[in-house]
Formats: structure tokens, sequence, C-alpha cells
């Protein structure tokens, strides 16, 4: 009995920290998707409405931009006043606006079902996207994290095309998202801007807006086009001859640009127009997610995953593993490619060194850390990695060294990511909760 007691004593506070996430998570199980939108968009209402007053009589010089992570790395005598702001403002409200009105949310959520599915999913977005608007509103600052963040999620699912469900290693990414945005930026520039560098504009600058899809989709395909120089000689090779072909043809896409001076050269491309709404970069990154999450649940899709847990026996049954490859490839470029159009007239300014190491390490990190093979992980690991590194800002160059040490704790406990091989099914999440 002695010897025993140590060890139910070193249990003891694992099974208790355990059993309170178990029980809390068993609490709040039956509040519905529209629930917690519900939630979040009472908090976000809460902040805007009384959030000077409530910062003003915590301390704090203004409205946390970014849930009181900046304000807290900055001043340090600050964090109890922003954690408190936090919890506050943002949980207390979801939590109880969510859990009080859980039964009311499921009633709704169920009614809407009935009607239609996809009614239940565009409504779903609908107050998503509200969400979002009325939470950037409140600063500049949060409107630009907000769509480099959704501009993040499209790379990063693109990315696991090639990496997760296809099961190669690219490193090419950066190349393709410069073809993009060079692409998307030269398209609009040219037709629709007075620019000193291109000149007098060749259509009516009105029209650019109505033109601006055009633009994106000019750059996906000039960053597929790209993709196919890569996949004609890497696919007809095995191992890892395709992470070398696609690194250096990174190297070669930066390169070039820098020596074409009919695209600014190494000085970059500026004065892109106003075009990449907050409406206009959700619209893309909700396709590209329906776009994708179809394609690899597709038969295409699950042929790439045939591919890649064994290609002889894929090629076996009659699986042509080349053309399987080549389309996963010059699919996930696209999409880069597509990204890159509205990075570039979000930043409205585009240089090559935009595209380098960094941001390949950026985008694989994301990748990992979300989790493989899964749409799911793709848009976590995509949002934590771009509001961690906002947050970090702060640290500077110290920021470099947190999130490598975060990722190295992901690989060491959860080697393929947080929310790996988990297919991302739209319709399960707006239904009903029982």
């Amino acid at each position: 009995m002695t010897n025993q007691q140590p060890e139910i004593q070193s249990n003891g506070p694992s099974k208790g920290v355990k059993g309170f996430f178990k029980a809390f998570r068993s609490y709040f199980s039956c509040v519905p998707m529209l629930g917690w939108l519900a939630g979040i968009l009472a908090a976000v209402l809460f902040e805007r409405f009384l959030g000077d007053l409530i910062a003003e009589a915590l301390g704090l010089p203004k409205v946390p931009v970014l849930f009181g992570c900046m304000i807290m790395l900055k001043d340090l005598h600050l964090m109890p006043s922003a954690l408190a702001f936090l919890i506050g403002v943002y949980f207390i409200p979801i939590l109880l606006v969510g859990r009080a009105l859980a039964s009311v949310f499921n009633a709704l959520a169920g009614m809407i079902y009935k009607i239609s599915p996809m009614f239940s999913v565009v409504l779903h977005l609908a107050l998503l996207y509200l969400v979002l608007h009325l939470w950037a509103d409140i600063s500049a600052y949060r409107v630009m994290t907000l769509k480099f963040t959704l501009v993040a999620i499209m790379l990063t699912l693109s990315l696991n095309v090639i990496n997760g469900y296809m099961g190669e290693f690219s490193c090419s990414h950066p190349g393709f998202m410069a073809l993009g945005a060079y692409a998307a930026s030269v398209f609009t520039l040219v037709l629709f801007t007075n620019d000193r560098f291109f000149g007098e504009a060749v259509l009516s600058p009105s029209l650019g807006v109505y033109f601006f899809p055009v633009a994106i989709i000019i750059g996906g395909f000039t960053a597929a086009l790209g993709a196919l120089v890569i996949a004609i000689p890497s696919f007809r090779t095995r191992g890892d001859y395709l992470a070398i072909i696609s690194l250096a043809f990174m190297f070669i896409v930066k390169s070039l640009i820098e020596n074409l001076e009919v695209v600014g050269g190494p000085r970059g491309l500026g004065s892109q127009p106003n075009y990449a709404s907050l409406p206009m970069v959700f619209g893309w990154t909700v396709l590209c997610i329906w776009v994708i999450n179809n394609f690899v649940r597709s038969t295409l899709g699950k042929a790439l995953n045939a591919v890649r847990d064994d290609e002889s026996a894929a090629d076996a049954m009659t699986v042509n593993t080349r053309r399987t490859k080549m389309v996963g490839f010059l699919f996930g470029a696209f999409w880069a490619g597509a990204a890159g159009g509205l990075f570039a007239h979000i930043l409205r300014y585009v240089n090559p060194a935009s595209f380098g190491l960094q941001r390949l390490a950026e985008i694989l990190a994301m990748v990992y850390f979300g989790g493989l093979n899964s749409v799911h992980g793709s848009i976590v690991g995509a949002v934590s990695i771009s509001l961690l590194g906002e947050a970090l800002r702060p640290l500077e160059l110290f920021k470099w060294i947190i999130i490598p040490l975060l990722l190295i704790l992901v690989m060491i406990f959860r080697p393929t990511g947080l929310i790996a091989f988990k297919e991302f099914d739209v319709k399960q999440l707006v239904r009903p909760r029982n």
C-alpha cells in the first residue's frame, strides 16, 4: 500500500488536468457552430462599443489590436490588464452566449439545415465574414493582418496538396507565388493604372475592380505554367529530386525577376491598385478552401493518396501515377499563384526579396505545424503561425527563436502536425449538436 502511494500522488495532478479539460469539453460540446459564431459576434460588438472604456479602466493605453499580446510583450507591467481585457471581453462573452443559448441555437441551426444544407453553409459563412469585418474594422493594422492571414491559408492549403496529399517535398512555392504576383500586377498596372513605369492605362480604371478576378486567374495559370517546367523532368524520377529541382526553380525565378528591368528588377514593382479589399480576399479564400477540399476528396485526390502510400502498388492498380502527380502539382501551383496575386495587391508593392528562403520557411512551418493531409490542419497552421508571428513582432529577432522551438516541440510530440489525416466536412460543422 505504501509503495503505491507516491505513484498515485504523482499521477494525481496530470489526471486532474486531463479530467478538467474533458469535463470542460463535454460541457460545451452541445454548442453548435452557429452558437460559437454568435458568441464571437457578441464579443466583437462588446469590444466595439465598450472596448475603449474597459481599456481605460484597466489602465491600457488603447484597445489591444491583437488580443493584448503585443501590449504584454512591449510592457510586462501591463500583462495583468491585457489578460483581464482578453478574458473579460472575449472569453467570457463567447462562452456565456454560446452555452447559455445552446438549445436556442441548436433549434435554429436544425431549422436552417432542414431548409437546405447549402443555405446553412452560406449563412454560416456570411456570419463569419460579419464577425471578421467588425473585428478588423477597428484598426487598419487588423485589416492588413487578417488579409495576410487569409492569403497564408491559401498558400498552406496549396502546398499541402503537394507535400501532404501527394507525399512529395516541394520547395518551389515562393517561386509560384512570385510568378502569380508579378503576372497579376502587370495585368492591372498595364490595363487599369496610369503608372509612371507602364504609362497610361489601356482601359478605364473604373473597370479594374471588375476584371481583378481575371488578374488573379492569370496569376494562377502563370504559376501553373512555371510548375510544368519542374514537373516534366521531376516526375520521370523518384526520390528527392523534386525537392532539389524545386528549390533551384525558386532561386531561378527570383534571379530572373531581379534581372528583368521591364518589371522593376531588384527595385520591385509598386503602385498596384487597391482592388484586394477584405470581401475580395475572403471570397477567394473561401473558394480556395472549397475547391481544394473537393479536389482532395475526389477520385483524383484519392489517387494522390494512393501514389503517396505506395506508387508501385498504385501503378499496378491502373493509376496513371505520372499524370496524377503532374495534375496535383499544377493544381497546387495554381492556387499559390492566385495567392501571390492577392498578396501583391494587398501590399501594393512587390519585389524579388519577398519570395526567398524566409517565405519558404514560413509556408513550410504552417503546413507541418497544422498537419499533413488535412484541410483542417492547413487552416489551423496558417492562422496560428501568422498570428503568432504578428504577436511576437515586438521581440524582433527573438521571435525567430521562439517559433522554431515551438515547431521542434510539435515535431517531437506530434510528428504529423496538430490535425493530420482528417477530412474536412463542412456540412458536419454546421449541423446542430444534439
